[in-house]
């Protein structure tokens, strides 16, 4: 596959990635953390925001191909 198309595909997965991962976040924040003490959703906030970093990781490297020799 070339190089070109794998980064218009990975692009398009990257921010369908981006926005579910925001709804699924926030929504379960706001069903379950809607109550808890602020140090709880600041931990759960803490770890979302940084969850999403390793698929879009293994993506970005999908993306770039094989190595090159």
């Amino acid at each position: 596959m070339p190089v070109r198309l794998r980064k218009f595909i990975g692009t398009i997965l990257l921010i369908v990635l981006v926005l579910g991962y925001a709804w699924l976040a926030n929504s379960v924040a706001v069903y379950a953390l809607g109550n808890a003490p602020w140090w709880t959703q600041f931990l759960y906030f803490l770890l979302t925001g940084l969850i999403w970093i390793l698929p879009a990781m293994l993506l970005i490297k999908w993306m770039a191909g094989p190595k090159q020799r």
